[in-house]
Parts: structure tokens; C-alpha cells; sequence
């Protein structure tokens, strides 16, 4: 699988996380990640390339106006999730896409720092 770093998602979370739409939770991003049937209803009132603002990974093997194109997703469609940066990173890691765990690690910082 060939996925590499969404930088305008990168430049989407710091927005929002600079807009204050972020929150700092504390349980497991399992309870906030936004389900296929979320997805779906955000995708009929959204364009796909909004979806794509709310994932840091991209898998251009897959078709541009296709949902499995856009991995690691850290957000709820409304809010940045700390719980979701952390699975992102950790995930990234895991399977080996440094840019992505950088990118998450840098915006769960700047979201910590925004939340005191």
C-alpha cells in the first residue's frame, strides 16, 4: 500500500485546532471515530475533497472519489480529537509512515498547547 501524507489535511487540523474545534479527551478514539454510516452522511451534505481534510494518510492507488483513498482519520467531521492524533501516530508508526507520525505528533503538540 502506497500511502503518503495529506498535507492539505495537515493544514485543515492545524486551522482548526488554531480555531479552538478540537477536544482534548481522554478515552479511546474507538468511542469517537466517526462509523461508515457517519461517513456516508457527511459524503452526501460534503464534497469528497472535504472528506479528505479529515484524514493524514492518502493512498493514491485508490480512486480519487473513493473513501478507502483517505486513511488515518483524527477527527469527528466537527472537531480535532486528541484521542484521534494519538491513534494516527501510533498506527503510523506501526506500519511504518514516519511523515504521517511526524504529522500527527506536531498537531497533537500544537492541540495540547491550544487546550491549556
Amino acid at each position: 500500500m502506497s500511502v503518503s501524507l495529506n498535507p492539505q489535511a495537515v493544514a485543515y487540523a492545524r486551522r482548526l485546532i488554531q480555531d479552538g474545534k478540537l477536544k482534548n479527551d481522554q478515552g479511546h478514539w474507538g468511542q469517537h471515530n466517526p462509523d461508515t454510516n457517519e461517513e456516508n452522511t457527511f459524503l452526501k451534505k460534503h464534497e469528497m475533497e472535504e472528506y479528505a481534510n479529515w484524514h493524514l494518510g492518502l493512498d493514491k492507488s485508490k480512486g480519487e472519489d473513493t473513501k478507502g483513498r483517505y486513511k488515518f482519520p483524527y477527527g469527528d467531521f466537527k472537531t480535532v480529537h486528541r484521542d484521534g492524533l494519538i491513534a494516527v501516530k501510533e498506527r503510523a508508526a506501526q506500519q511504518g509512515y514516519s511523515d504521517i507520525e511526524k504529522a500527527a505528533d506536531e498537531l497533537l503538540q500544537l492541540l495540547e498547547k491550544e487546550s491549556k
